[in-house]
């Protein structure tokens, strides 16, 4: 007898194709919802800081982290040492600073033990403290970070919000939802990776798979 072969039918192999289809579109859309969720993350961080600032200043008219009688009005504060001219009503010190004495630094506590923001509210340059796990990040493991001191030659405002590692395609949506969606121009520009300060990055050089540093002004 005959061996007879037997292989997939035409319609078989069509219901298998939409099948794997179907998977990855739920894959990419899934991503996509993930992606989205985290953006609008980011955009509350920059929400969130601005109310922590104006907060403490409400409450204890004085600017968190450049605040002179802290020791006295929060347990365990640390008045800043160094990062400006403590009690001159500026924040001071990079924003991505990680020497625990600074103003910019030392902000986040003076935050944190006003209750305002949630987080360690210890002493950043005491025993067991990990200053990079300390500080805070966002929700694609960038910094986040505030200070007075303008990231930008020219660009005015009483303080500025930052955060890094953030890719340019989510750097420009970001940029649209809370300004006018170019890079170097309004109230939120977008600076290379990582940068204490520097230039704005121009429209034409915003690369959707390269990361950057997005800062808002207050």
């Amino acid at each position: 007898m005959k061996n007879r072969h037997q292989g997939f039918t035409l319609v078989e192999i069509a219901v298998v194709l939409v099948i794997i289809g179907l998977l990855l579109g739920g894959v990419l859309k899934g991503q996509e919802l993930i992606n989205s969720a985290k953006v609008k993350n980011v955009i509350g961080e920059f929400r969130n800081v601005s109310t922590y600032v104006f907060g403490y200043q409400d409450r204890f008219r004085a600017m968190p982290g450049d605040d002179p009688g802290v020791a006295n009005r929060l347990t365990g504060a640390i008045r800043a040492s160094t990062g400006g001219t403590t009690g001159n009503g500026r924040l001071e010190g990079s924003w991505n600073s990680a020497t625990p004495t600074d103003e910019s630094v030392l902000f986040w506590q003076h935050v944190r033990l006003a209750n305002l923001a949630s987080g360690d509210g210890r002493n950043p340059a005491g025993e067991g403290v990990a200053i990079l796990e300390w500080l805070p990040r966002n929700a694609f493991g960038g910094r986040i970070g505030v200070t007075g001191v303008s990231p930008l030659t020219g660009w005015s405002g009483t303080f500025f919000i930052c955060q890094d590692n953030l890719s340019g395609n989510f750097a420009r949506q970001i940029d649209i939802a809370m300004d006018d969606g170019l890079p170097a121009t309004g109230s939120v520009r977008i600076l290379a990776n990582g940068a204490a300060s520097g230039t704005a990055i121009a429209p034409a050089d915003l690369a959707d798979a390269s990361l950057y540093t997005v800062c808002a002004a207050y």
